[in-house]
């Protein structure tokens, strides 16, 4: 017996979960471990192309399962790629599922909220533990003489020993089944199962008796499953529910798909989709080494699902099967990267999901129609990578974004944006912030707040790399409110109080300049602001500068030293500019005193660090004490 090994640390974690909070959906470790066993099956056939050798003498593949009541175990065996002893330690001690942590932060310790984070996150191999008290896994890789098993009641660890069971090729899965899960044992019951969840599996299913190998059958064991393609299969024959089934088979998802696209090509080249958007975000989407989840096969022969090239990275969401009748079957996965048939089902695929997109966008929110707004909640900011990447299918993805904004709390289009534009409204006004309740707050919105215009927030951190590459929309350019340029004075409607405050006006100009001499290079430019109704000073960036959100990502990210001079506006109808613009010239110091706190103010709303938090500190302290003296007493 090989020395007991401690399970990763996440993986106690998830392994409670699954087996006390999916209690109830417990019947689907048979799917998961039969989706495990096909892939094994898949990778290997794919080997075989080019090392023919590696079949031996079983060139046919089938998963095999046996019921064997008098030991109260289950097995779950393939002939297909096998473990070696690492690839055993690293593929059932640890958690290999990107977002972990993420989905381990997000429990909350309700048993029942939290089953269905289950549906985000997947739980693959680990469902075993739901109906067993010992897992045994017996594994050969192909090519290689030693058989490895690895044991495990999902609790203290697992061991990892060489063992003289007999297993010709691939992986037997021994399920010890716990005393209320011997339902799993009954051949009905089994078969209903595979029937539900695995009928699509391109291999025979087949249900036996036991022989004396971990996974052996004896007699004439029975296939269930139509052992059928199911991408292959004429629409007409495939129910909705096959459809679902096949999908979390093919994502190892446990959420009803938001929509699928099954379709054939035929002309130029020949191939065959299925293809799913999920209804639900995974925990890892945005891990940048996620792909999307879209199988490659040549002939109903799995080739990879690591092609990179075969869907873009904002569409790393979507799932399911492309099978091709050009391409090659022992094409290299080398070869692939480029190619210019998978190029052309690339430029295919994304016009098909794109299409989809636009379909569901439009119908009307009703009970049993795609939710076009749910989907945008989990993907969009997604989306928006294609944005900025595809500048070919640019117009189409802006069409299709939706975004927060001052006109109420729901999302909304461009194009009813555009419907809402005022009279003399010649752009698409934006701010972009961190949430969208502090950007309902900013001072840079009071002008257009004011005017009764509308303005787009946003917030996702992908919104500084589109904005600059966009043509805009619909003729109006994109225009961000914290930039020096804006002027809505041309726009008509509502109320400002620009007509307060003259043009010429010297006390006003002195102040300016005085405050340009007290903060000196702490700020590019001090001026009079437009924008502002109500706050008193706001920072905004030069014209020809990073808009201020994207020039703080880029300096959190190292690519610049440091942030550039911000211009302070100055609101000349503001009751504080006003005293500092009138005060005497013995109250000079103290002027400057409240010029530094302003500007640090300002730098606190946009959410800038203060360079000298202990000096604002003592100046906001100082201000508290004078406006506590008695009048007529000095601070």
């Amino acid at each position: 017996m090989g020395e007991r090994q401690a399970f990763a640390a996440d993986v106690g974690r998830v392994l409670d979960l699954v087996i006390h909070s999916l209690y109830t959906h417990r019947e689907i470790f048979l799917r998961e471990l039969i989706s495990n066993a096909s892939d094994a099956c898949d990778k290997l056939r794919y080997e075989s192309l080019s090392r023919p050798e590696l079949l031996g003498e079983r060139p046919d593949f089938e998963i095999r399962i046996v019921a064997d009541k008098d030991k109260g175990t289950l097995t779950i065996a393939d002939d297909g790629i096998g473990m070696t002893p690492d690839e055993m330690a690293a593929n059932l001690g640890t958690v290999a599922r990107s977002g972990t942590a993420q989905f381990l932060e997000t429990l909350s310790g309700d048993a029942k909220a939290d089953s269905q984070l289950i549906g985000k996150f997947g739980v693959g191999f680990y469902a075993a533990f739901m109906v067993a008290d010992e897992v045994a896994v017996f594994s050969k890789k192909a090519g290689v003489d030693s058989t490895w098993v690895w044991r495990s009641d999902g609790r203290t660890g697992f061991t990892l020993d060489e063992t003289d069971a007999h297993v010709e090729r691939g992986t037997a899965v021994v399920l010890k089944l716990k005393d209320d899960a011997k339902e799993f044992l009954e051949a009905g019951r089994i078969k209903d199962l595979i029937r539900t969840y695995s009928d699509h599996v391109a291999f025979p299913i087949r249900l036996g008796e036991p022989g004396e190998a971990p996974g052996a059958q004896t007699g004439e064991p029975e296939q269930i499953n139509t052992a059928s393609a199911l991408w292959r299969r004429p629409k007409s024959e495939i129910t909705d529910e096959q459809y679902t089934e096949f999908y979390h088979h093919s994502a190892h998802a446990f959420d009803p798909p938001l929509t699928r696209l099954h379709f054939s090509v035929e002309g130029v080249l020949t191939y065959t989709g299925l293809l799913f958007v999920p209804s639900m975000a995974p925990f890892d989407l945005y891990d940048p080494h996620r792909r999307h989840g879209v199988k490659l096969y040549v002939r109903r022969v799995f080739i990879t699902d690591h092609l990179d090239d075969l869907l873009p990275r904002y569409l790393r969401f979507v799932s399911g099967v492309v099978d091709s009748d050009d391409l090659q079957l022992n094409v290299s996965r080398e070869t692939l990267q480029k190619n210019a048939i998978v190029a052309k089902m690339r430029q295919g695929l994304v016009k098909r999901v794109l299409d989809e997109l636009e379909r569901i966008a439009k119908l009307p929110t009703e009970e049993g129609s795609p939710d076009y707004l749910a989907f945008w909640e989990a993907f969009g900011a997604v989306l928006k990578e294609g944005m900025y990447e595809d500048g070919a299918n640019r117009e189409r993805l802006t069409k299709l974004a939706r975004f927060r904004s001052t006109h109420g709390d729901g999302w909304t289009s461009l194009e009813d944006y555009a419907a809402r534009m005022k009279p003399g409204q010649d752009a698409i006004l934006t701010i972009s912030g961190d949430n969208v309740e502090a950007l309902k707050g900013s001072p840079q919105l009071e002008q257009a707040k004011a005017k009764g215009v509308e303005v787009l927030l946003l917030t996702d951190a992908i919104d500084d790399f589109w904005l600059p590459v966009s043509d805009g929309f619909d003729g109006k350019p994109f225009k961000s409110l914290t930039r020096d340029a804006v002027d809505l004075s041309q726009i008509e409607g509502g109320t400002t109080d620009e007509a307060e405050a003259p043009v010429d006006d010297p006390t006003l100009d002195r102040l300016l300049a005085r405050m340009k001499l007290t903060l000196q290079d702490a700020v590019k430019d001090v001026r009079r602001s437009k924008r502002l109704t109500e706050s008193a000073v706001c920072l905004v960036a030069d014209e020809g500068g990073f808009d201020l959100r994207f020039e703080r990502f880029l300096k959190q990210h190292k690519q610049l030293d440091a942030l550039a001079g911000r211009i302070l506006e100055v609101n000349p109808t503001h009751p504080l500019i006003r005293a500092m613009a009138e005060a005497p010239d013995h109250e000079a110091e103290r002027v400057e005193e409240l010029a530094r706190l302003l500007l640090d103010q300002a730098r606190v709303v946009e959410g800038e660090p203060l360079p000298d938090p202990g000096a604002f500190s003592r100046r906001m302290g100082r201000l508290l004490q004078a406006s506590l003296q008695p009048s007529g007493t000095a601070p």
